[in-house]
């Protein structure tokens, strides 16, 4: 299979960018300073691309993908990589699916062979099938028991109901129990095919190199073109589970923006000045000043169609009383008053954390392989700088009143008799 190298994807001299006969996007960036490579395929795949009744097939199939293939068993998968020192992962997201390893730069030919393999040869033995749903529902029994995990998947689901973007990424006990090898093979085959996957490396590499591997390693891909997902519905609402615990964890979001919208960059800003770190307004007011929580903090979840904002505590029966009030007149100020002073801290944390990701081969390895999926192309560094800098506090200002003032979301989980309802909440914000 000779190579098309697209160079409209490419960013830079050392990141380059071949697209494949096949469709398979391969993008590598050459880092010659260090001695490893982290090597990745990334799906184009997640929990919002299955149905109701396959829920969690993603995940079961991320499980699977390391208990055996054709030429190799589960442990020899492990001890393959391991003998070269090397880390090898996987994880399930919405949106996306990623296999991925870590090793000293002479073994990248054998990360790409056990990650194309795992991808292209798994046999999903019945007997390990049945091994790994055990551990898969010790996995969801552990999140069910863990209040300030859990919370999150009551606050996407009553955020996106019934609806893939609200189901839980481990699926749920009665799925999971019921699912059949078939759902998994059927599954593979109808995602896991090249235009739905980006290869990705970064570190000490040639991407002419990189291009042979892949080329000899994933060459097996199915050809399908599976219809997209279903497009995200934020609706909102409340969820509120009473539970003997020693805090009420609280879950408080509202629809914001996607990857490419306007106020983007913006939104992310007012997510780090005002509950991004400890100089934040939330951690504060909050936490410092008020003695109410151990941890507040908000966050912004972009997805390809919309996202959310939302901002978690975790807090005492009592004190949510007091809780609550404090935090909603936070999201109400930060609509209208906005320092330079605090917009400026908040592009260096921005800033900072973009550069220092730069530093690591794997995080700069996700970066490429995100940024090729979701815009199409290798956004350069000076680019997202520039984007970072321009924004002006009636942005960050409009993306405050954008999402606080869109229908909330809440999800509350402990003593949470005194937490306020939903109707409160937004009667407060709307004041």
């Amino acid at each position: 299979m000779s190579p098309v190298r697209n160079t409209a994807l490419s960013a830079s001299d050392a990141v380059r960018v071949t697209r494949l006969p096949n469709g398979l996007v391969v993008v590598s960036e050459t880092m010659p300073r260090v001695e490893t490579v982290s090597f990745g395929a990334y799906v184009s795949a997640g929990t919002r691309n299955e149905t109701a009744a396959e829920n969690g097939v993603s995940h079961f199939l991320e499980h699977m993908a390391f208990k055996g293939t054709e030429k190799r068993d589960a442990a020899a998968i492990a001890r393959e990589m391991e003998n070269v020192g090397g880390h090898l992962n996987a994880y399930t997201a919405r949106e996306q699916t990623a296999y991925y390893c870590k090793v000293l730069k002479e073994d990248l030919g054998l990360a790409a062979d056990i990650i194309g393999d795992i991808l292209t040869h798994s046999t999903f033995i019945p007997d390990e099938l049945e091994r790994e749903r055990g551990v898969i529902l010790q996995e969801i029994g552990q999140a069910n028991d863990t209040p300030d995990d859990i919370v999150f998947d009551h606050f996407q689901s009553t955020a996106y109901p019934d609806q893939p973007m609200g189901r839980p990424t481990l699926g749920t006990e009665d799925v999971i129990k019921g699912m059949k090898r078939s759902a998994l093979t059927d599954y593979m085959q109808h995602h896991y095919g090249p235009e739905r996957m980006v290869v990705a490396a970064a570190g000490a590499l040639e991407h002419e190199a990189l291009l042979e591997l892949v080329q000899t390693h994933f060459r097996d891909l199915p050809q399908v073109a599976p219809p997209p997902p279903e497009a995200s519905r934020y609706v909102g609402g409340e969820f509120r589970e009473e539970r003997d615990l020693d805090q009420v964890h609280i879950v408080l979001g509202f629809p914001s923006t996607g990857y490419k919208e306007r106020l983007h960059y913006p939104t992310l800003l007012l997510s780090t000045l005002l509950g991004g770190g400890m100089s934040s307004r939330l951690f504060q007011e909050i936490r410092e000043k008020r003695g109410l929580v151990y941890s507040i903090y908000s966050f912004a979840h972009p997805f390809n169609d919309g996202g959310v904002f939302a901002v978690y505590a975790g807090t005492g029966e009592k004190e949510v009383e007091e809780l609550m009030p404090v935090t909603l007149d936070e999201l109400r100020k930060v609509q209208t008053t906005v320092t330079q002073d605090e917009l400026d801290r908040a592009k260096a944390q921005l800033r900072a954390s973009l550069l220092m990701s730069l530093e690591s081969t794997g995080s700069r390895t996700e970066q490429l392989a995100r940024q090729i999926q979701v815009h199409g192309r290798v956004i350069p560094v000076e680019e997202t700088k520039r984007k970072i800098a321009a924004v002006t506090i009636e942005e960050v200002q409009e993306a405050a009143v954008e999402a606080f003032r869109g229908t909330p979301t809440l999800a509350a989980l402990g003593p949470a008799s005194k937490v306020p309802t939903l109707a409160e909440i937004a009667a407060r914000l709307a004041a």
